[in-house]
C-alpha cells in the first residue's frame, strides 16, 4: 500500500493456511522492491529466495544462490572447515609435545617457535564451535490396539451451528501417520478432538481402539508455565526422568534440546518461539505414549530441529497425528492426507501433500481471482480487447526461437565467467573474514566491502543471463 523499497519479513508463514502462503508467495512474486526474510519454512525459501544471508557463530555469509544449492555450498564449506580444523589441531598436538619435551631440547628451544605456539593456542581458543543440533528421541509406550479410530457415517455440528463434519468414514491403524489438512477455519482441530474422544459425534459412530496414550502437542503452547522456568515446567517435581528404559537427569535431557544449565532456569516468558516450542517437545516427549498429536509442531523451530523431528516421527512406531500447513513436513511425514473443504466434507488420499496436490487436490479459494473486482474511483473500466485469431496467436506461441551464432558465443563464455566471478569473490569473503581485516584503514575497508558488493551483484546477473540463454537453447 506505501510502495516500500524494502520488505523485512520475520517469519511470515506461521499459522498462515497454505492458500494464504501460496498467495503471499504470489504477491511477493510481483514485488518491484528488495525483501530481507526470516523463515524456516524450507517449500517458501525454495520458491522465494534467490539469495541465502547465513549467520552462523558471529558472522554473516552470504550465498548467491538458490535454498537447494545454498546447501550443497554449506555441507562443503563444513566439510572443508572440519578437515582444517582437524590439521590444525593435529599441528597444535605436535608442538605441544614438543614444548614439553626433555631438558635437553630444553636448551635447543626455538623462541621463534614458542611464540607461534602462543599464537595458535590463542587461535584455538577463540575458536567457536558449530551449536549444537537437538538429540532427542520419543519415549514409547506399550502398543495400542491394531485398530485406533474408526469412524462410520459420523457428523459433529456445535449447538446452533452448521454441521463441522458430515458423512465421514475413516479408519486409522497403529503405525499410521496422518496429516490433517485444510483451510484455517475447517474444523481440523474439531477432527482431532472427535478421533481423540474428547468430543462425541452428534451423528453416526467414532470407535476407539484399545490401550491409546496419547501425548498432545498444542499449537499455542499453552501447557507450559510461562512464570516457571524450564525445569519446573518439565520435571514436575522429579529430577530423572525414565526415556525408554534410561534413567535420565532432568538437565542432562533438556540439554538434549539444547537448553544449557543456566537457560534452563529461566523462566519461559523470556523465551523465544523456536525455545518455547523446542521445551514442548521436550514434555510431551518424556511421557510414554503410542499416539501423537501435534498441532502446527512446525512454527518457529529451525531447519535442523524440524529434521530431525520428522526423522523420529518417521521411526516412531506408533501412530501420528499432524495438522500442519508446512508442505515440506507433510511430504516427509505423512502416509496419508486428509482434507477438509470446509462444507463438512472429510475426504481421504494416499500419501503426503504433494500425492494429494497429484491426485487432483485443491482448495476451494484456488481459482478465484485474488485481483480487485471493482476498478480505481475516477477510472473507468478498461474495456477487454478482442482476441487475436487463434490460428495466429499459436503460431506465434509455439515458434522456437533460436540462438544466433553470437549469443551462442556468449553462452559458451558466461560459465568461465561465472567461475571467475565465484573465486573472487571467495578471496574477498576469506579477506573480509579476517579478523584483522577491520583494524586497517577506514578507506581501505569500504573499498573492499563496495567491491564485494558490487561482484556480487555482477554475479547474480550473470547468472540470470546464463540462465536465460540456457532456457532459449533448450527450446
Amino acid at each position: 500500500m506505501t510502495e516500500p523499497d524494502i520488505l523485512l519479513l520475520d517469519e511470515p508463514t506461521n499459522h498462515l493456511d497454505v492458500p494464504a502462503i501460496a498467495w503471499l508467495e504470489e504477491a511477493l512474486g510481483q514485488f518491484r522492491g528488495a525483501i530481507l526474510f526470516v523463515s524456516h519454512d524450507r517449500a517458501f525459501i525454495r520458491r522465494m529466495a534467490t539469495r541465502i544471508v547465513e549467520l552462523d557463530r558471529g558472522h554473516l555469509v552470504s550465498f548467491a544462490a538458490t535454498y537447494d544449492r545454498y546447501l550443497d555450498l554449506k555441507e562443503k564449506a563444513l566439510e572443508e572447515e572440519d578437515r582444517q580444523n582437524a590439521l590444525f589441531d593435529k599441528r597444535l598436538k605436535q608442538e605441544e609435545a614438543w614444548i614439553r619435551q626433555g631438558i635437553k631440547a630444553r636448551r635447543t628451544r626455538n623462541m621463534g617457535r614458542v611464540r607461534a605456539l602462543k599464537a595458535m593456542r590463542e587461535e584455538r581458543q577463540q575458536r567457536r564451535e558449530r551449536g549444537g543440533t537437538a538429540s532427542f528421541s520419543v519415549e514409547d509406550a506399550a502398543r495400542s490396539g491394531k485398530l485406533v479410530v474408526e469412524a462410520s457415517d459420523a457428523g459433529f455440528a456445535y449447538p446452533d451451528g452448521a454441521a463441522v463434519i458430515r458423512d465421514m468414514n475413516m479408519t486409522v491403524l497403529r503405525g499410521d501417520k496422518i496429516g490433517l489438512v485444510g483451510e484455517n477455519g475447517t474444523g481440523k482441530t474439531t477432527l482431532v478432538r472427535l478421533m481423540l474422544g474428547d468430543l462425541k459425534p452428534t451423528d453416526g459412530r467414532i470407535r476407539l481402539g484399545t490401550n491409546l496414550q496419547i501425548a498432545y502437542f498444542d499449537q499455542l503452547r499453552g501447557e507450559l508455565d510461562l512464570e516457571r522456568n524450564a525445569l519446573d515446567n518439565l520435571s514436575e517435581g522429579r529430577e530423572f526422568i525414565e526415556i525408554n528404559g534410561q534413567s535420565k537427569h532432568v538437565l542432562g535431557y533438556l540439554q538434549e534440546f539444547l537448553f544449557s544449565p543456566e537457560r534452563a532456569r529461566s523462566p519461559v516468558r523470556v523465551f523465544s518461539g523456536g525455545e518455547r516450542a523446542r521445551l514442548l517437545l521436550a514434555k510431551l516427549f518424556s511421557k510414554p505414549a503410542n499416539i501423537l498429536v501435534l498441532d502446527e509442531p512446525t512454527n518457529d523451530l529451525d531447519v535442523e530441529t524440524l529434521e530431525l523431528l520428522e526423522s523420529r516421527l518417521v521411526e516412531f512406531a506408533g501412530t501420528v497425528i499432524v495438522i500442519s500447513h508446512d508442505r515440506e513436513f507433510l511430504d516427509n511425514v505423512a502416509t496419508d492426507t486428509v482434507f477438509l473443504d470446509g462444507s463438512g466434507r472429510v475426504a481421504e488420499f494416499v500419501g503426503g501433500y504433494t500425492d494429494w496436490r497429484r491426485q487432483g487436490g485443491r482448495f476451494p479459494s484456488e481459482g478465484v481471482s485474488r485481483k480487485a473486482t471493482k476498478p480505481p474511483k475516477n477510472q473507468s473500466p478498461v474495456p477487454e480487447k478482442k482476441p487475436e485469431t487463434p490460428a495466429v496467436a499459436d503460431t506465434k506461441k509455439t515458434k522456437p526461437v533460436k540462438l544466433s551464432y553470437k549469443l551462442k558465443l556468449e553462452l559458451e563464455k558466461l560459465p568461465g565467467q561465472i567461475e571467475e566471478l565465484e573465486a573472487e569473490l571467495e578471496k574477498l569473503r576469506a579477506q573480509i573474514s579476517d579478523p584483522e581485516f577491520y583494524s586497517g584503514p577506514a578507506e581501505s575497508v569500504s573499498t573492499t566491502l563496495a567491491d564485494l558488493g558490487d561482484k556480487e551483484a555482477h554475479l547474480e546477473k550473470v547468472i540470470e543471463r546464463w540462465m536465460e540463454l540456457e532456457e532459449q537453447a533448450n527450446q
